[in-house]
């Protein structure tokens, strides 16, 4: 029996071989809401969001492992400002990784150059990329019994390196790289796979990757990318406008729900009419559901903090809240409907003298609502944490009731 359970067949099932009319109507409509996500934004205005969409990923990610890095904090650490506090800079640290890693794969989407993200050397790259710019105390793990080095990009391959989550014993360490080249196989997007098919199996290579736990430390953050990776390959990445990992921190009605649901999915066969896997095939079936259901809640509510006449109105408050001038709401919303202006523009959109036009466009940018590659190349929608507050209610967490979201 011990050694069916140490032969990568212990995933099974690793897909769901015949969807429910439930599955097949929510990836119908997660197909759809991700097409419409952000399709009336202009794609700079689209890639300056998409970039504050990284920070409250990266947030969230940190949140469910436990690590409560602040927005602010994180958006310091992109400009390389560290906290004193070493414990803090090391957050902060991590944070800046996480957000390359997801700009990278971004970046590698865009440009058609992203691998397929079920590969063994997709995913050791995205572990050992996260551990660059590491402290040698971040890549130590201390427990009352033994102290562990991680290896960054490594999988676990020692009898040291065995591991236990919570109730879940993880395949042992001489087997993890059979059970990685299974999962690659299984997993793979580049194949003839259908469309509905493909999405289907993000949620399972979701749960399955974290069951094998290949890594010593770092599965839940590799994990995520994974599934922002797979999106794109499904056809929702929906340029990077919504986060994954929001949605798996937050739950549809508990912040309890993701552990409880991965929990679920560990569930051995329930007999003869539970599939013919090692796993249940009704557990996967019910995370899936949930999953799907938290990816389409996330989008909805992307969408609508995205729609053109809701953002119009919020930079009115933007503009109000800071006291600029009322033609600066003007020229706000024509840079978001174009994607950029040209500074020498400024005037002409605002009907202000020159002068004070570009006393207007200074103090915007000095601001940093606007910003531009170079010192006289054309503006473009930037939005910082401050600005984020007021344009983007609900997606940025109270800043002085960031402790009231971690997971539990």
């Amino acid at each position: 029996m011990m050694k069916l359970l140490e032969t990568p067949s212990r995933i099974e099932p690793c897909l769901i071989d015949v969807p429910t009319p439930e599955l097949i109507d929510l990836v119908a409509e997660l197909s759809r809401a991700a097409t419409v996500l952000g399709e009336r934004l202009h794609p700079r205005s689209a890639a300056s969001l998409a970039d504050l969409v990284r920070v409250m990923n990266c947030y969230y990610s940190n949140l469910i492992e436990g690590h409560n890095t602040k927005p602010r904090e994180i958006e310091a650490a992109l400009v390389d400002r560290f906290a004193d506090d070493d414990d803090r800079r090391n957050l902060q640290l991590e944070a800046k990784a996480h957000i390359h890693l997801q700009r990278e794969i971004d970046r590698r989407y865009a440009s058609g150059t992203l691998p397929d993200p079920a590969s063994v050397d997709f995913i050791c790259s995205l572990h050992r990329s996260f551990y660059d710019n590491a402290t040698d105390a971040m890549l130590v793990l201390r427990s009352s019994d033994r102290v562990i080095r991680i290896r960054p990009g490594h999988f676990r391959e020692s009898p040291e390196e065995e591991v236990s989550v919570g109730r879940h014993l993880p395949p042992s360490s001489r087997c993890i790289a059979a059970f990685m080249d299974y999962f690659a196989d299984k997993y793979r997007m580049e194949d003839a796979r259908g469309f509905g098919s493909r999405i289907l199996a993000i949620p399972a290579a979701h749960h399955r990757l974290n069951y094998i736990h290949p890594f010593i430390d770092g599965n839940g953050r590799v994990s995520r990318l994974v599934s922002h990776a797979m999106a794109y390959k499904a056809g929702i990445g929906a340029h990077g406008l919504w986060s994954i990992s929001r949605g798996l921190a937050r739950g549809l009605q508990s912040r309890a729900e993701y552990k409880n649901r991965m929990d679920s999915a560990d569930t051995p066969r329930q007999g003869d009419l539970d599939g013919r896997g090692n796993l249940s095939r009704r557990a996967l079936v019910d995370f899936t559901i949930w999953f799907l259901k938290v990816c389409l809640d996330q989008i909805a509510f992307m969408s609508s903090l995205f729609q053109l006449g809701n953002l119009n109105k919020r930079l009115r408050i933007y503009v109000a809240r800071h006291n600029f001038r009322d033609e600066a709401w003007f020229l706000l919303e024509q840079v978001l409907l174009r994607g950029e202006v040209p500074r020498g523009d400024a005037v002409r959109l605002t009907g202000l003298k020159e002068r004070t036009a570009r006393t207007l466009l200074a103090d915007l940018v000095a601001h940093g609502i606007l910003d531009s590659d170079t010192p006289k190349s054309p503006v473009s929608l930037r939005f910082p944490m401050d600005a984020a507050e007021i344009l983007f209610p609900d997606l940025v967490p109270d800043m002085g009731d960031d402790h009231d979201l971690m997971y539990p």
